[in-house]
């Protein structure tokens, strides 16, 4: 939902950076040349300096533009926001450099200044945003540019809606009233609660209401057009959001088809260029990983030779992509009852077998046991450290697994994700994943289903990355390994 607040936002934002960048590259100049005694590649002079600059900074800040910095999804979110400003500072110092190896034209007058140049913007301009941050909020706190809201729909997510809005130093949004079922008034928020749609249209001068968010359709059109008229004859702004998560969330396109508006909805933004970029980045990642850990793979075969006779690997056959089955390659660190296969085991079978139904009962209800007998000493220590799962970059460089992802679930499981494996198997399940970074094993079934599933419907490259640091945190940290 994008107001006029916001695009007046991000008009501040164009104008104040354009003015910090500048004011980055006259500090570079400055630092370098009226203060550091040793001498200069080339004199360029002061107004030939910014004279180039003010050339590039447009450019400059179209690709701040193309990054999406001047959108709310990223300038609310700080540390997305962080990272696109520092990627958005490194392409702009490439293309000044490479405008002057074009022009062959000497735009530094050392090489120094476009460190300072790159260095010196990335800060001021975080510093920047911080501090209008921070003024927002205050602005916010007092009711400066604050929407006055009037929530219409029945469902849970006029609910959620509703308290994501409430914190207006936040949201810039200011919950005034709620029409609906008296279900849909959150616990807590004192606002007005309007039972019938019309009473509350009919309060929008008294209530001084300047935006309406809908989130369910009335079954009869002429009351949905009601609500359309009421905002269209006080000038206010009107905005729908479906009610049913499945609308928009995943990859939405917008189209105009046969005079209507139509919205494509697919189950995953992880398609098209996404898709191909997200393969890249495995094959080249998990190809050095190959190459770095080869030492310690030899190291882990010979000790599970000596201290673990039988088999290096083990495959464990689980889903993944399109419920496609895969062959997940593990270091062994259990050993099983003669007659069960390692490949596919049936885990409750086996416990049974060996007059544990507790475990049995234990691994029907949580698909795990906090203390299995099979796993003896060397592969507690595979576990703990999460070595055992390391050969799994051989499936990610095959193309089976992705580095992150939903983690492929066994066969006979299917059954328990309650109708969800489908859109859970729209993406390729991965080494790690949102579950493996949020608690892993202390996260029940549901717990888990329910973050993948927030995964597979909002991909984005930068969660990956997010989530490939935090998995490193948690296995040296060795929480919730098991």
């Amino acid at each position: 939902m994008r107001s006029r607040n916001t695009k007046f936002y991000s008009l501040i934002l164009i104008i104040i950076d354009t003015f910090v960048l500048l004011a980055a590259f006259t500090l570079a100049y400055v630092l370098r040349v009226q203060y550091d005694p040793r001498p200069l590649i080339a004199n360029i002079h002061a107004y030939d300096y910014l004279y180039s600059f003010l050339l590039v900074i447009p450019f400059w800040i179209l690709v701040f533009a193309i990054l999406g910095l001047y959108r709310p999804s990223t300038y609310n979110r700080r540390l997305i926001e962080w990272a696109k400003i520092a990627i958005g500072a490194f392409i702009g110092i490439l293309l000044i450099i490479g405008w002057q190896y074009a022009s062959d034209k000497n735009i530094f007058p050392a090489r120094l200044v476009a460190v300072y140049v790159l260095v010196g913007s990335f800060l001021l301009i975080v510093i920047e945003r911080e501090i209008l941050r921070y003024v927002r909020s205050l602005m916010f706190r007092y009711g400066r540019g604050v929407r006055r809201v009037l929530i219409i729909g029945s469902s849970e997510s006029t609910v959620d809606i509703a308290i994501s809005l409430a914190n207006t130093r936040k949201s810039g949004y200011e919950i005034v009233a709620i029409a609906g079922p008296k279900k849909t008034m959150p616990d807590g928020l004192k606002v007005h609660h309007y039972s019938l749609v019309e009473t509350a249209l009919r309060d929008i001068d008294i209530n001084a209401i300047n935006t309406i968010i809908q989130t369910d359709l009335y079954d009869s059109p002429e009351r949905n057009q009601k609500i359309l008229n009421a905002a269209q004859t006080h000038h206010i702004e009107y905005s729908f959001i479906p009610g049913e998560a499945e609308f928009y969330s995943g990859k939405n396109d917008v189209d105009v088809f046969l005079g209507y508006p139509m919205i494509t909805v697919y189950q995953t933004p992880l398609v098209g260029w996404g898709a191909i970029l997200k393969r890249i980045f495995d094959f080249i990642v998990s190809l050095m990983l190959i190459i770095v850990l080869s030492p310690l793979f030899l190291v882990i075969a010979i000790l599970q030779k000596i201290l673990n006779p039988g088999t290096v690997f083990y495959t464990n056959e689980r889903l993944s992509r399109f419920s496609q089955q895969v062959g997940l390659l593990k270091f062994r660190s259990m050993t099983h009852l003669p007659g069960f296969d390692s490949k596919n085991v049936d885990d409750a079978a086996e416990f049974r077998a060996m007059g544990r139904d507790d475990l049995a009962e234990e691994y029907m209800k949580h698909q795990k046991v906090a203390r299995d007998p099979r796993v003896n000493a060397f592969g507690r220590f595979l576990r703990r450290s999460s070595i055992d799962e390391l050969p799994q970059v051989f499936n990610v460089l095959r193309g089976d697994l992705s580095l992150v992802g939903p983690r492929p679930i066994l066969p006979q499981e299917v059954h328990m994700a309650k109708g969800r494996s489908a859109l859970l198997h729209s993406v390729k399940s991965g080494v790690t994943g949102l579950w493996q970074v949020s608690g892993r094993s202390e996260l029940s079934f549901d717990e888990r289903i329910e973050l993948e599933l927030f995964y597979a419907q909002n991909w984005t490259f930068w969660l990956d990355i997010k989530i490939l640091f935090k998995t490193v945190l948690v296995v040296f940290k060795r929480r919730g390994a098991k």
